[in-house]
């Protein structure tokens, strides 16, 4: 498979994009405070991990199988602090850092489900583009049980 010259460009970019994912989900897991918050953050670095291994291959010419179809099981969160302590401040800070993240990659793989040629292409960047969802879906969940959002 050969890519265009413009999807050469835009795997460059979403591979930049995952990098910086890998990048502040590992930093922001040493920072955390919550041990459910490192967890997650820990896990969702593999996930980004996997995501740019995709990238690569997509890169050098394979077009790799799309992952099942079943959803990602969401943890359930408890409260960590009711109290606004500064470790929870943090906290917040660190969710809502990444939260953005994931918005900006969900809307990067967007436009690039819509500038791929082909149909195989297209399939692994939107079941990639769940997966960043997904993410986005857990930092929420988290921030909502902790009252970390409004």
């Amino acid at each position: 498979m050969v890519l265009t010259q413009k999807e050469a460009t835009l795997i460059k970019d979403l591979k930049g994009q995952e990098k910086l994912c890998i990048d502040k989900y590992t930093k922001h897991a040493e920072c955390a405070a919550d041990p459910q918050l490192k967890q997650l953050f820990t896990r969702i670095a593999d996930v980004e991990r996997g995501h740019l291994n995709t990238l690569n291959q997509i890169e050098q010419g394979s077009a790799p199988a799309v992952g099942g179809q079943s959803k990602t099981q969401i943890p359930t969160f408890t409260a960590y602090h009711s109290a606004e302590t500064p470790e929870k401040q943090q906290d917040c800070y660190l969710c809502t850092d990444l939260l953005t993240t994931e918005k900006h990659a969900s809307g990067l793989y967007n436009t690039c489900v819509f500038e791929f040629g082909q149909t195989e292409l297209r399939q692994v960047l939107g079941h990639i583009q769940t997966e960043e969802q997904e993410h986005g879906d857990m930092i929420y969940k988290y921030m909502k049980a902790n009252n970390m959002y409004s």
